[in-house]
């Protein structure tokens, strides 16, 4: 443990000595982001395009590589438009609330801490924002951007209005804005929200997919049933984990077909 702290610590080091802490910030920030969404989005195509590990796959609908090429371009545009220029901007709201990034590095106590507590304020506050958005007019002129690909792939996840992406996004940075924690905890945070919200979007669920082994983890097979249905009707809006949902009966419609398919393939094993 103490030889890879300090594997980490070195490197670390060799950042704030050659960079700045706005270039770390926000070019830093930025170039993360981009390298950890398309590496774990883009092999979703791959399996799509391929019909590989099918049997694992939510839907049985695949999107024309047409519709793939225009989401990455739409979503490059919206990254350097939208993301960047947002990363810049709150530079100084996380440098006053006490954002650092110079050594010692945090413990990963106070790490821990501060990544469980920004999980839970952004599933209250992404959930809400989330139900916001499906009220009629802001799904026909905002959100029915981020529905127009029913069945969903990785990289889906950031398809959306620009208007959206500042909305919801707004719910990812709430907690770490309020905290001013260390840089790295901050690039933690992000590395973790998009793994998440990627796996949720990817239209596969596997045996070692996260929601079969974390407690009231959503991920692909939650969030597949939300983009399946018609907006009155969706339900599923948490962001990662589920209790918003289960606490004002959101996704009553969701565990109704689950029981109803437990039911069918129990009733299977019976003839067999």
């Amino acid at each position: 443990m103490a030889a890879s702290l300090n594997i980490i610590e070195s490197g670390w080091q060799y950042l704030i000595t050659h960079f700045s802490d706005f270039q770390l910030a926000c070019l830093g920030s930025f170039i993360l982001h981009e390298s950890v969404f398309f590496l774990s989005g883009l092999p979703f195509i791959y399996l799509e395009r391929r019909g590989y590990l099918s049997k694992y796959k939510i839907q049985t609908k695949n999107n024309t590589p047409s519709a793939q090429e225009r989401c990455i371009i739409r979503l490059l545009l919206y990254h350097f438009c939208v993301n960047l220029p947002v990363m810049i901007c709150s530079y100084p709201v996380f440098k006053f609330m006490g954002m650092r990034s110079s050594l010692p590095l945090p413990s990963w106590k106070v790490v821990l801490t501060q990544i469980i507590f920004y999980f839970i304020l952004e599933d209250f506050v992404f959930y809400w924002g989330h139900r916001v958005l499906h009220t009629k007019w802001l799904y026909q002129h905002v959100h029915s951007i981020h529905h127009e690909y029913a069945t969903p792939f990785g990289l889906t996840s950031e398809y959306a209005h620009p208007a959206e992406i500042l909305f919801l996004g707004f719910a990812t940075i709430f907690g770490p804005a309020l905290t001013g924690p260390h840089l790295f905890t901050l690039w933690l945070w992000m590395v973790l929200r998009v793994l998440e919200t990627v796996e949720a979007h990817c239209g596969y669920h596997f045996p070692w997919s996260p929601s079969n082994f974390i407690p009231l983890y959503g991920g692909a097979d939650f969030h597949d049933y939300h983009h399946r249905l018609l907006y009155t009707k969706s339900g599923n809006y948490s962001s990662t984990f589920v209790y918003m949902d289960w606490i004002f009966g959101t996704d009553k419609g969701y565990r109704k077909l689950k029981a109803l398919k437990s039911c069918e393939t129990e009733g299977d094993s019976k003839e067999m």
